[in-house]
């Protein structure tokens, strides 16, 4: 198992190689023809050939020494620069890891509760298709369940105009007329949803009717969810969904 390990570095090693050294052939051309010198001028500043000068700049320069390399780069006013790369054993983070956290929490409850659950469900329907970001059928209720998740909510209206749509386009096209078509919104449990809430609690009270209690236990615990739409807490760290308590607006 060793051997065969280090049989592909080696292979991939030298591949890597390779390319390399054509990369660096065309760049050392371009740079000689740029300045005007021919292969015989830059080889008599470096000590080498003609014909090595050839080789080198058609890609057959894979076992060309760092010392060669280094000095052609300076006749061609181009230092060398080399680097290790990122680790690629290392798991890059994704930029959207957050609301993929959020996502997989959705998903990961939809399982364990024996729904299915669809991830990143296009609609298509409308002049204007969307995504919603979790859908979880539920055919035991005979529900379909779109959760919209926000990382943070920066446009109140366009966001709510958005989900409407999109409920109207799933509605469109449930797989059964039995079908219904709920609607829950999920925000990211950090400051700046909690101040958006606190701004405007008649208009999250407008909009989200439904229980939030019950949207939480529909989402965590299975539970059959309340008709109106409804939001609710996520947080992903803790891998927990809590309600959301609106607090009376000042009259």
């Amino acid at each position: 198992m060793t051997r065969s390990r280090r049989t592909n570095e080696l292979l991939e090693g030298d591949r890597e190689a390779a390319r390399i050294a054509l990369t660096l052939g065309a760049e050392l051309r371009a740079a000689r023809r740029s300045a005007r010198q021919t292969q015989h001028q830059l080889g008599r500043r470096v000590g080498l050939g003609t014909t090595r000068i050839s080789e080198l700049e058609r890609g057959f320069g894979a076992s060309a020494t760092l010392s060669t390399w280094s000095r052609l780069g300076m006749a061609i006013s181009r230092p060398l620069a080399i680097s290790f790369s990122r680790n690629l054993a290392a798991s890059p983070e994704p930029t959207d890891a957050g609301h993929l956290a959020a996502q997989e929490l959705v998903l990961r409850l939809a399982r364990e509760n024996g729904r299915t659950g669809v991830f990143e469900m296009p609609t298509r329907t409308s002049a204007a298709p969307g995504v919603v970001d979790v859908a979880i059928r539920d055919d035991a209720a005979l529900v379909l369940i779109l959760v919209e998740i926000w990382n943070r909510v920066t446009d109140l209206g366009s966001a709510s105009r958005s989900t409407s749509r999109k409920v109207a386009d799933v509605e469109a096209s449930v797989p059964s007329p039995a079908f219904r078509v709920a609607s829950c919104w999920l925000l990211v449990d950090n400051a700046a949803n909690r101040a958006i809430v606190r701004r405007f609690p008649e208009i999250f009270r407008a909009r989200f009717s439904g229980s939030s209690i019950g949207w939480t236990r529909a989402i965590a615990n299975g539970e059959t969810p309340p008709l109106a739409s409804g939001v609710a807490w996520i947080d992903p760290r803790s891998n927990r969904i809590t309600p959301v308590r609106i607090q009376r607006g000042r009259r």
